[in-house]
């Protein structure tokens, strides 16, 4: 973990490697919009390596917006959780890679997912559990698209974690405007509602992200909403 903006050289190099996974371009923009604030979630924040990928004490990370991983596997690659010879053989019949993670088969994953709606409450079980245990060092972080604010049980999950103090969770959500409903005031304003520290910024933008995702939250939940137009190179 670091306090240098990553190299724009970095992105070009992830971009590369998600051009190896073909066979699933119509999640294509859902899987850029997630790739800036991926890199600087697993490049600067998270405390979690492929060597510590089992301590109890890493931090947790959970992809809820599970289709088009494509820039999930490649920023996994990039730090070494998986090889980068696989990424070609993304969504064949005998790849680890599918068109939505396992965590069985894919390293470094904490949950499969895919079904909207399910990472953020998992997240919320993930920071009781660790609570629970005595575990009050790892942070757990889970990545929503605003589409899934759609689903009634992540703000069952949203009202819940506000008021119980979560403070080591921390939830990511790409706002790429495909939501079918929408929030006056902007999708912050659901999660301060509900008592949790929030922060809306340019999910292009990677000084921002890192701010937003390292800014204090004593006592509260960490909702961070990036802002993204999806990338078409």
């Amino acid at each position: 973990m670091h306090d240098t903006a990553p190299d724009r050289r970095d992105l070009g190099r992830l971009t590369a490697l998600m051009a190896l996974m073909t066979g699933d371009e119509k999640h294509g923009p859902a899987a850029t919009s997630t790739l800036d604030a991926l890199w600087v979630l697993y490049d600067r924040v998270l405390r979690v390596t492929p060597e510590t990928a089992d301590s109890p004490e890493r931090d947790r990370f959970l992809l809820s917006k599970g289709h088009g991983p494509m820039a999930y596997y490649a920023v996994l690659a990039a730090k070494g959780f998986i090889d980068e010879e696989v990424l070609a053989g993304f969504g064949s019949y005998d790849s680890p890679l599918g068109h939505h993670p396992d965590r069985m088969l894919v390293p470094g994953v904490e949950i499969g997912s895919g079904s909207l709606g399910h990472g953020l409450p998992l997240a919320v079980g993930t920071a009781l559990g660790l609570r629970a245990q005595g575990l009050d060092t790892p942070r757990v972080w889970v990545l929503i698209g605003d589409a899934e604010l759609d689903e009634g049980s992540n703000h069952e999950a949203i009202a819940f974690a506000g008021p119980a103090g979560l403070d080591r969770l921390h939830t990511l959500v790409i706002d790429n405007a495909s939501a079918t409903h929408g929030w006056p005031g902007g999708i912050a304003t659901r999660f301060a509602a509900a008592g949790w520290s929030t922060a809306s910024v340019d999910g292009r933008d990677p000084q921002a992200l890192y701010s937003a995702f390292t800014a204090p939250h004593p006592g509260r939940p960490h909702a961070v909403v990036a802002r993204v137009e999806p990338r078409t190179a």
